[in-house]
């Protein structure tokens, strides 16, 4: 998604409603000279790719997300994931770029996608990944 795109569909994820083109461009007129028919063809732009659903009300339409910005983002780190080499490798990388909180917040993920049982296997040792995110890549010979 490119960077106007992202600037619109922040608004449309944002306001969780049908949104039209005049009151997405005049959001986006705060930060920037933008014309309308520029905002017309993003928002056409990412109806076409699927991010935005379409309703017609009159001569124009009111706009909304198909999915969450969350799902947006599951989808960019996944893409990402998928195109290493090494995908053992690139998500130890990751995880040793986050943060305390952000690998608290992965344990809170994981735990919710495994269940309560399997979640506590994950948190019994320190050498996973999510625990020490240096282990992995040391114990390997990398």
């Amino acid at each position: 998604m490119g960077e106007l795109e992202d600037a619109v569909m922040t608004r449309v994820w944002k306001w969780n409603r049908p949104v039209t083109v005049r009151e997405v461009l005049e959001d986006l007129q705060q930060e920037r000279s933008i014309a309308y028919t520029t905002v017309m063809t993003v928002l056409d732009n990412l109806h076409q790719k699927g991010w935005v659903r379409r309703e017609a009300e009159g001569r124009a339409y009111r706009y909304e997300a198909v999915s969450t910005r969350a799902a947006y983002a599951a989808a960019l780190m996944n893409d990402a994931w998928s195109q290493s080499d090494n995908p053992a490798a690139a998500l130890v990388a990751f995880f040793g770029m986050m943060s305390e909180e952000q690998r608290h917040a992965l344990r809170d993920a994981v735990r919710i996608v495994q269940g309560p049982e399997e979640a506590g296997q994950v948190d019994s040792g320190s050498d996973t990944p999510a625990e020490n995110p240096g282990s992995a890549a040391e114990g390997d010979g990398r």
